[in-house]
């Protein structure tokens, strides 16, 4: 049993785990703010472009059953925005994951000077003999 307890403890303990523990947390927190901001800016303006269209009050009557559209063009524009938000953060994030990356540019090794050129043919005459 304590091991199967010491083995949880390091999968959980990971960098990976927590990093990704982290990542759902902001995920919803900034899922929050970008639903906030199509609620209560982009829907009003798209409403007033529309000709005062409330898209939360979109709904067909389908026998006894309201279908509520509105709720639903609501919900993809919110996941619409989420994902490009997402989009531009990983691109970023990419990006400086490849500067880092790059490797310094190799420099010409240096052209020998002429002793140490003088040194090498010696020693190559010490050789032959």
């Amino acid at each position: 049993m304590s091991s199967f307890v010491q083995e949880f403890k390091e999968f959980a303990m990971k960098g990976n785990v927590m990093d990704m523990a982290v990542g759902v947390i902001i995920g919803g927190a900034f899922g929050k703010i970008v639903s906030s901001l199509v609620d209560n800016v982009l829907m009003p303006l798209i409403g007033v472009i529309t000709g005062g269209l409330d898209f939360t009050a979109l709904a067909i009557k389908v026998g006894d059953a309201e279908v509520k559209y509105g709720i639903f063009v609501q919900n993809v524009i919110d996941f619409i925005i989420i994902a490009f938000c997402i989009f531009l953060m990983i691109k970023g994030m990419n990006s400086l994951r490849t500067k880092k990356q790059e490797p310094a540019a190799l420099a010409p090794e240096p052209e020998p000077s002429a002793e140490e050129k003088l040194l090498s043919e010696i020693r190559d005459l010490l050789k032959q003999k």
